[in-house]
C-alpha cells in the first residue's frame, strides 16, 4: 500500500473514532438532561398533589372554624399564588427554582396555620373527613421531601456530566447548563427556641 493511502485510513479512522465518541457523549448528556427534567415532573406532581388537597381541606375547617377566616383566606391565596408560578425544567435557574420554592413554602406555612386551628376545634379534630385528608397532607409532604432529594441527586449527577472532561467540552459546545438544587430554606437553619 501506498504511504498515503495509510495516512489517509488513519485520518479516516481518527474522524470515526471522534465523530463516535461526540455522538455517544452528546446522546449521553440528552439522557442525563431528561432524567432530570423528568425527576423535576416529580417534583411539581407532589407539589400538584398538596395543591388538590387543599381546596377539600379548607372546606372541611370551613364548617366547623368559620370565625377563622382570615386563616383560610390566607391558605388559599397561598395556594393561588404558588399554583401561578410554573418552571420549565428546561429553563431551571436558581432564580426561578428560589421564586418557586418561596411560593411553596408559603403555603407550607399557611397549611401549618390551618392544621393548627384544629387545636382549637375538638368536633374539627374528631372529624373523620378532617382527618383522612390530614393524613394525605402529610403522606404528600413526606412525597415532596423524597421528590426534592431524588431531584438534588438526579441535579448532581446531570452537574458532574456537564463538568467532566472531557464531556464538559460537548455540553459547552451544546449549551448544556448547570441545573439548580433544592435548598432548606433560610427560616431552618436557626433552631427553634423551646420554653417551658
Amino acid at each position: 500500500m501506498k504511504k498515503s493511502t495509510i495516512i489517509l485510513i488513519s485520518v479516516a479512522a481518527v474522524i470515526a473514532v471522534i465523530i463516535m465518541w461526540g455522538v455517544s457523549g452528546y446522546n449521553g448528556l440528552v439522557t442525563a438532561q431528561e432524567e432530570v427534567n423528568s425527576q423535576w415532573s416529580n417534583v411539581e406532581s407532589q407539589y400538584q398533589r398538596r395543591a388538590d388537597l387543599i381546596p377539600n381541606l379548607v372546606s372541611t375547617v370551613k364548617g366547623y372554624a368559620t370565625h377563622e377566616s382570615s386563616t383560610l383566606e390566607g391558605v388559599v391565596a397561598a395556594r393561588a399564588k404558588a399554583t401561578q408560578i410554573s418552571v420549565n425544567a428546561e429553563s431551571l435557574t436558581p432564580e426561578k427554582l428560589q421564586q418557586y420554592q418561596a411560593a411553596q413554602g408559603q403555603v407550607s406555612s399557611a397549611l401549618g396555620k390551618l392544621l393548627m386551628i384544629s387545636e382549637n376545634y375538638p368536633d374539627l379534630k374528631a372529624n373523620q373527613n378532617f382527618l383522612e385528608l390530614q393524613a394525605q397532607l402529610e403522606g404528600t409532604e413526606n412525597r415532596i421531601a423524597v421528590e426534592r432529594g431524588r431531584f438534588n441527586e438526579m441535579a448532581k449527577e446531570y452537574n458532574l456530566t456537564i463538568r467532566r472532561f472531557p464531556r464538559s467540552i460537548l455540553a459547552g459546545i451544546f449549551d448544556f447548563g448547570k441545573k439548580p438544587y433544592f435548598e432548606a430554606e433560610k427560616a431552618s437553619a436557626a433552631a427553634p427556641k423551646v420554653q417551658f
